[in-house]
């Protein structure tokens, strides 16, 4: 997001500013020889008494020695606020912020964290612990970069195999390798309670039939080497439970086929 837009909205968050309020703020801060302050600006009088600690923090933000993440601390104090005047729920939401602070920390700059965001925001917030309700249990699908900062009390990684991590892609050098590791480590500490790494037996080949069978098999990722496969308690599935009994089958018909190939040649 510009600079443009992303000052209009966050104008708007102000009591007594509207979009042609903000339109107006917008044009003369255009104006003005020194952008990084805002204290030359004339609020609307509905907005006067809030306008003071939004242009101090975004003063702040441009001239202080701050480094990110400080600047998102800063931005979060200012906005608590305002969420509990704009939001019924915002008790709710107050720890989403928080998180958010969290997961910025995990960026070096401004301008990569909000890349991310942008990319692969986040699809869920807070909600008020109640009874469980079937239609409110779901799996939320994140990768691994956009899970920094966060926790679930059960995690399961897909694929924890080589050539998915480690990427194939991503095996060049020792650095690379590093950093896939990096990566798989991020992904298990997620886990509050409970960690699954899934391993499929195989993966089918492309471009077969419909019913081809053609496939090859997976190895476990080379991070997980079989020395501390001990540490984990290893299951698999199975086509048929070990408690159902497999249901009364007719018996097979028997075909003889070398008599029905003389019969076809006669």
């Amino acid at each position: 997001m510009g600079p443009e837009p992303a000052g209009f909205r966050a104008l708007q968050l102000l009591p007594g500013i509207g979009p042609t309020t903000a339109s107006k703020i917008l044009d003369q801060v255009e104006r003005l020889t020194h952008i990084q302050d805002l204290s030359f600006v004339e609020p609307p009088k509905a907005a006067a008494e809030d306008w003071s600690a939004f242009a101090t923090l975004y003063s702040a933000i441009h001239k202080s020695k701050k480094t990110w993440p400080e600047e998102m601390h800063l931005a979060r104090v200012w906005y608590e606020p305002h969420l509990a005047r704009l939001y019924e729920d915002a008790q709710l939401r107050m720890p989403d912020l928080a998180q958010l602070e969290l997961i910025a920390a995990n960026y070096k700059t401004r301008e990569k964290f909000l890349t991310e965001l942008t990319l692969d925001p986040p699809e869920a917030t807070s909600g008020r612990a109640g009874a469980p309700i079937r239609d409110e249990e779901y799996t939320i699908l994140s990768t691994i970069h956009s899970a920094k900062g966060q926790e679930w009390n059960t995690v399961r990684i897909l694929n924890v195999v080589d050539g998915c991590i480690p990427s194939d892609m991503a095996t060049g050098t020792p650095e690379e390798i590093e950093e896939e590791r990096r990566l798989l480590y991020v992904a298990m500490t997620r886990a509050k309670n409970d960690l699954d790494l899934i391993v499929p037996q195989r993966f089918f080949t492309h471009h077969q039939s419909r019913n081809g069978d053609r496939h090859v098999y997976a190895s476990v990722s080379r991070f997980i080497p079989d020395k501390i496969h001990h540490l984990f308690d290893r299951r698999s599935w199975r086509e048929v439970s070990d408690v159902a009994k497999p249901s009364a089958m007719r018996p097979e018909r028997v075909i003889n086929v070398t008599a029905r190939l003389k019969r076809m040649w006669r």
